[in-house]
């Protein structure tokens, strides 16, 4: 740039002493001239440092070069530059010494944490699973919620595919490299169908539920808006909560209750079975959109023709929870809700035997029969289902993220195993044990609720013993006898419930029949019972006398 003819009222240089040298100009390119305010060039000038007391070696350098930050100023404004420093000293000299990780290390590093055993990677939580596997394995289980799960089932629950994340279905996931999911989710798909017996041109499925009750939920949230009305048993009638249930008070405990208006129905008291004369009553004047059989606790049958009625003539959706009894109905030991019903829901982990989870089945294509509303909330009353889409959609994206491919696998095997001829047998011996358990119980004056059981499990009253559940299954749990509390039709709620639920599942996986030891195990049920009428006036005591349970129990 010419600066041949700049003019400037302004010093370029630093404020010190300086050293003109007329070899050097800045020069101003002649487009930017101001032909009105010619400029003239300015020397461009250096101006030597003033000593400021500082050691210097001979070469003129300071000795040490941690300088304080100095003053500059450019074009008449003051600027301030920070000097590089001198690195600080390490602490640690033998830091200087170690040298960066080879790749070798590393990865022999990331390996060594990959490839530990639980037992090294956690001792402590370790030990705490083999303690709660002896317990399971040792003591006697007749919680009708649970089961023993297979080895395959199980090793596919500890699979790479927990890896996975899979939003979406089949062939329309939202990540890529989900062709090898897909075909496991279409295969469960398949599965789940031919164990139930069921058309894939009349039933579709959705494996990816984390459980029954966000089933449920997913059923309410697909087919009505807020506010809606559903009707399904009383929790204290051996309903379950996902169905809807308020407090005595008033308070609202399930969801399904708060963000829909639910009405139940209730049991004869006299009898113990579902009163269909009552059921049809209320459902008429209530209307409710979903209309749910199935339950948590009740040891009949279900009359799904009469419930088909009722749901035609108060123009409902029929849905059943199977959640119970899935094992029944895919065996045939039991009837099936796929004749009658629209929507069926269950879980994966009681009577299937499978991994804990959900599953919803939904009717597809031409309507069978005529319906009393329209079905869905876009008032569609073509001559085809439209459960589908709508379904599909409240799981995800409306109520859950991404499925667990690794549960969805482990169903998978279980489905397989339900189709055979050997879990068919498994199931029939079940009924054989509740039956025979049944029957014990009564020679021994006890009260059960309808009398007896047509599936796996049976409800034991015993409030005309003076005993609550609670206590009852606390003193069943100190003799390594593990079973649940329930409520008994009549009370206020499941608070303080006046009976116990007690199932045969697990019993027929360790034992595979009723042997003689199995007999003396459910007597020793009954001998409990006896004890605490011994205690009966503080049973708090007779916890602390159960310290020495075995011998006692001998005695008697």
């Amino acid at each position: 740039m010419d600066l041949s003819q700049a003019q400037s009222g302004l010093p370029l240089g630093f404020a010190k002493n300086s050293i003109a040298d007329d070899s050097i100009s800045l020069q101003i390119d002649t487009s930017f001239r101001c032909s009105s305010n010619p400029v003239r060039s300015v020397p461009l000038q250096f101006f030597e440092e003033k000593d400021d007391g500082a050691p210097r070696l001979e070469n003129g350098k300071h000795e040490d070069h941690n300088y304080e930050d100095e003053e500059i100023r450019i074009l008449g404004r003051s600027m301030c530059v920070k000097r590089q420093r001198d690195p600080k000293p390490v602490s640690n000299p033998c830091k200087l010494l170690c040298s960066e990780p080879s790749f070798d290390q590393r990865r022999a590093a990331v390996r060594s944490w990959g490839n530990q055993p639980l037992e090294e990677a956690d001792p402590e939580l370790n030990e705490i699973m083999n303690k709660e596997k002896q317990r399971q394995f040792l003591g006697i289980e007749l919680i009708a919620s649970e089961n023993f799960v297979c080895r395959a089932a199980m090793e596919a629950l500890g699979s790479h595919l927990t890896n996975k994340y899979s939003e979406g279905m089949p062939g329309a996931r939202y990540y890529t490299g989900n062709h090898f999911i897909d075909q496991i989710e279409t295969l469960c798909h398949e599965r789940a169908l031919t164990a139930f017996n069921l058309d894939s041109e009349k039933w579709g499925v959705n494996v990816q539920p984390y459980s029954c009750t966000s089933a449920n939920f997913a059923v309410y949230t697909g087919l009505l808006l807020p506010g809606d009305r559903i009707m399904g048993l009383d929790p204290p009638s051996g309903g379950h909560m996902s169905h809807g249930w308020y407090m005595p008070g008033g308070k609202k405990v399930s969801a399904a209750s708060i963000f829909f208006e639910s009405f139940p129905y209730k049991l004869n008291p006299q009898t113990g079975y579902i009163d269909y004369d009552k059921l049809e009553e209320k459902a008429l004047d209530y209307r409710p959109k979903i209309l749910i059989c199935g339950g948590s606790s009740y040891p009949r049958e279900w009359d799904y023709a009469r419930f088909r009625q009722i749901a035609d003539r108060c123009g409902a959706v029929l849905m059943c929870d199977m959640a119970q009894i899935s094992g029944l109905v895919a065996a045939k030991e039991c009837s099936s809700p796929f004749d009658y019903c629209d929507v069926v829901t269950s879980t994966t982990h009681k009577s299937l035997r499978g991994p804990r989870g959900g599953i919803i089945f939904y009717r597809r294509g031409a309507k069978s029969r005529k319906q009393g509303m329209c079905l869905g909330n876009s008032g569609d009353c073509s001559g085809q289902y439209d459960f589908e889409e709508k379904i599909n959609f409240a799981v995800f994206p409306s109520l859950q993220g991404g499925p667990h491919n690794n549960h969805i696998a482990a169903l998978a095997i279980t489905l397989k195993q339900v189709a055979t001829p050997e879990y068919k047998a498994y199931m029939q011996q079940v009924k054989k044990n509740a039956q025979a358990l049944a029957s014990a119980l009564l020679r021994r004056k006890c009260k059960l609720v309808t009398g007896g059981t047509d599936n796996h499990l049976l409800l034991w009253d015993l409030t005309t013993l003076g005993l609550t559940g609670k206590c009852y299954e606390k003193v069943c749990e100190m003799c390594h006898i593990t079973l649940n509390k329930t409520a008994i039709f009549g009370e206020n709620g499941a608070i303080s419930p006046g009976g116990v639920r007690i199932e045969q599942l697990r019993l027929q996986v360790l034992y595979r029949e009723i042997t003689e030891n199995c007999r003396k195990s459910f007597s020793r049920v009954f001998r409990i019972t006896k004890i605490s009428l011994i205690f009966g006036i503080e049973l708090k005591h007779l916890l602390l006398s159960l310290q020495c349970r075995d011998s006692m129990i001998e005695q008697l």
